[in-house]
């Protein structure tokens, strides 16, 4: 990808955010000596409305410590300084991605008492699938805040009329506007969409009117062979029927 734009920032968040689930996740399961359960929720909880504290709530606290000893600490020795524009921004989008795995923190419980009832919670923490903080991620993704190339130590919006609205810990931020992916560019490894299976019917980022890139897209004919309506015979093999299926495949022009 192109340095500073909107996909990098992504990239930088996924990673982060990547790291401190996938440590906690190993925290959590004993396989790190390290760490283990969230212990600062021990002994806590409301007795009064009839619940605490138990079994192993994530400690996010050692996965997001991690993830910025092993990301942000050699940017920040590399480039001797962490106050240039540069470097505080790909560390800002570092940070947005463990924030979206803090943010998405849920509480579990399980009920306790006579015949199912729920007299009685134990109650932890626990991570949100990965899945769905890739998908906060993404809607930052798209909503991703563009900066000022003049980059000082204070990262500025480049709208002018827009620098008094504070700039959230969540967002993602980008200096260059991203390449047209849509075309081939050797130089920069982007190989276009030309050729790329498409979906005719989605209107995601997977149909055609989408990644076709308003191009239009062929349709041919593939056929399938396969092995179908299988039966065991005694004694002893299995018969199956020969099956051909034609579906209609759309490539992007």
């Amino acid at each position: 990808c192109r340095a500073g734009t909107k996909e990098t920032a992504f990239l930088s968040a996924v990673t982060a955010a990547g790291l401190v689930h996938s440590v906690t996740r190993s925290c959590s399961a004993g396989n790190v000596t390290e760490c283990s359960c969230d212990v600062t929720l021990r002994h806590g909880g409301s007795p009064t409305e009839g619940w605490h504290w138990g079994g192993c709530s994530d400690d996010i606290h050692y996965g997001m410590a991690f993830s910025r000893r092993f990301l942000d600490v050699p940017v920040k020795n590399l480039t001797g300084k962490s106050g240039s524009g540069l470097v505080a921004m790909n560390l800002h989008n570092n940070e947005a991605g463990r924030q979206a795995v803090a943010k998405l923190m849920s509480v579990d419980c399980r009920c306790h008492g006579v015949s199912g009832s729920c007299a009685v919670k134990t109650c932890w923490k626990t991570m949100s699938s990965f899945e769905k903080i890739g998908q906060f991620l993404k809607d930052k993704y798209e909503n991703s805040i563009q900066i000022s190339d003049r980059l000082k130590k204070k990262l500025r919006r480049k709208e002018k009329s827009q620098r008094k609205i504070p700039i959230g810990k969540e967002d993602l931020l980008y200096v260059n506007k991203s390449p047209n992916y849509c075309v081939e560019d050797q130089k920069l490894g982007i190989p276009g969409t030309q050729g790329r299976e498409c979906n005719r019917t989605s209107q995601g980022p997977e149909g055609c009117n989408l990644l076709c890139c308003g191009r239009g897209y062929n349709t041919h004919v593939v056929r399938h062979v396969e092995r179908c309506e299988c039966k065991f015979v005694w004694c002893c093999y299995v018969r199956c029927r020969r099956c051909e299926t034609m579906t209609d495949v759309h490539t992007c022009k």
